[in-house]
């Protein structure tokens, strides 16, 4: 019987750069992987995040693909892309879902669960130079 199912690893980085905090503008990037994890081939076709300041404000984005493409991928393969968001405050959350279609024509969703998006490093406190590595499956 064939499985549907992706698998998500997230990687977050806080832009101190592009970022104006005494303007209340942190801006983060996020790196994803998706990785067919089914038996079958499968098109990841739109996306629907849900993003979250520390102040409980609500931006819902959605849209086809991935920073313009959507990815086909063959059990086994991978397809990694980085984009980003703003935030009006120095932490956040997002979580979200991918549709997605089987080679088979048998729609499913594909959940992204709920990463933080934060300014400072949470191993040292310090503000993040660095990507701050968060892998969810």
């Amino acid at each position: 019987m064939p499985t549907y199912e992706f698998q998500v690893e997230v990687e977050t980085q806080y832009l101190p750069a592009q970022s104006a905090p005494q303007e209340g503008m942190f801006r983060f990037a996020y790196t994803i992987t998706i990785t067919n994890t089914g038996t079958v081939a499968a098109q990841l076709v739109a996306r629907e995040w849900h993003i979250h300041d520390a102040h409980g404000r609500e931006q819902l984005v959605r849209g086809l693909g991935v920073v313009g493409r959507q990815p086909l991928l063959q059990p086994g393969e991978a397809h990694r892309y980085t984009s980003g968001c703003e935030l009006t405050t120095s932490t956040g959350t997002m979580h979200g879902s991918y549709l997605c279609v089987a080679e088979d024509a048998e729609v499913f969703h594909t959940p992204i669960p709920l990463f933080v998006l934060d300014v400072e490093d949470p191993d040292d406190g310090m503000p993040a130079a660095m990507p701050a590595t968060r892998i969810l499956h």
